[in-house]
């Protein structure tokens, strides 16, 4: 395939993640809504084979708004796997897309990657020991400091809503040997970047990682140890930027939940979360399924939908694709906003 950019239009890299789940329908259902801009060229990572035969079969439970795959460009990768059907046999595909996805539009440029939702036990199984696709794509860019933000685009006031994670996908009882004021200065730094694109003061806050922040050592000490003095050590540095934290975490997101539904609610910039489920549980129970992962400290743009791979309901042509339109749409926003892409 022909990945130069010849006519200069921005250019979408979309992998199907694993080919098991609910990956290719999600696409096919995107790529065919009317939501998404004509002036951009979307190119998929797959195996022609599995997304004719995705098509074929939504067809024949009678959906019809689907992308037809004999119209789109497909970079066609088909990967033998062993006759067994298992789906832990079916994950070297997932990780392939996603390292022939990294080497496209690290080529092209004015382009973005838009990655499907992958089986992270799979790839553990056939040898591929990542904990996701940020750790991959951080890898392959050389870059140790990248953040895993979700971000959300309220339908009702149009508030973007971003919370970013401190650590990821770690054990629960490894957050607390993970934080470090080092590495909450570098998430703050990576968000201060990030949401300075939209606000030239933005507001951000902080939850803490224990019930009520600590209530002053009685529920735990990190905050009172360390965690209050980092924050004001780099507020001090970076006096633009409104910071708030750390907050109690059951009512950090309160805010955030007005903000999405009321126009005159006041507004905050981000959140950062100390661990996974602290920022994630709150960002879907609000935003639902306009949530979209979005990598950044990249070379380029990348997003993601805010789901897993659904193997339970995979083929059965009721897969909701709210999460990867608005994955896509995110992804064409931020590529054309010039000064996102100056600092990422």
């Amino acid at each position: 395939m022909n990945i130069k950019n010849k006519n200069n239009k921005l250019k979408i890299i979309l992998t199907v993640g694993d080919e098991s789940g609910i990956g290719p329908e999600i696409i096919l259902k995107a790529l065919g809504s009317n939501e998404l801009p004509q002036n951009v060229d979307y190119i998929l990572v797959s195996s022609k084979k599995i997304l004719h035969s995705t098509y074929k079969n939504l067809k024949s439970l009678g959906l019809n708004n689907l992308a037809n795959p004999n119209n789109l460009q497909i970079e066609d990768i088909d990967i033998s796997t062993s006759s067994s059907k298992s789906k832990s046999n079916n994950c070297d595909t997932s990780f392939y897309y996603l390292e022939k996805a990294i080497e496209i539009v690290k080529k092209c440029p004015d382009s973005a990657l838009v990655t499907g939702p992958i089986c992270k036990k799979s790839w553990s199984l056939s040898g591929h020991y990542f904990s996701g696709q940020t750790e991959v794509l951080a890898k392959s860019c050389g870059i140790k400091n990248v953040g895993m933000l979700f971000t959300a685009k309220s339908p009702i006031t149009g508030w973007r809503f971003n919370t970013l994670l401190a650590t990821t996908h770690i054990a629960l009882c490894e957050v607390p040997k993970k934080l470090t004021t080092e590495l909450i200065h570098s998430k703050l730094d990576l968000f201060k970047d990030f949401c300075s694109n939209y606000n030239d003061k933005p507001s951000l806050k902080v939850a803490g990682l224990n019930p009520h922040a600590g209530e002053e050592g009685i529920l735990g000490n990190e905050e009172k140890d360390w965690l209050n003095d980092a924050l004001i050590a780099w507020n001090v540095k970076n006096r633009n930027i409104k910071l708030s934290g750390p907050l109690s975490p059951d009512s950090c997101w309160n805010s955030s939940a007005k903000a999405w539904k009321d126009k005159d609610a006041e507004k905050h910039d981000g959140i950062l979360a100390m661990y996974h489920d602290q920022g994630l549980i709150p960002m879907k129970v609000i935003a639902l399924n306009y949530s979209v992962n979005t990598t950044i400290g990249l070379p380029f743009i990348r997003t993601s939908p805010d789901h897993g791979t659904a193997f339970d309901i995979a083929g059965k042509g009721i897969a909701q694709f709210q999460s990867m339109l608005e994955a896509i749409k995110t992804a064409i926003e931020m590529t054309k906003n010039s000064r996102l892409l100056n600092t990422h």
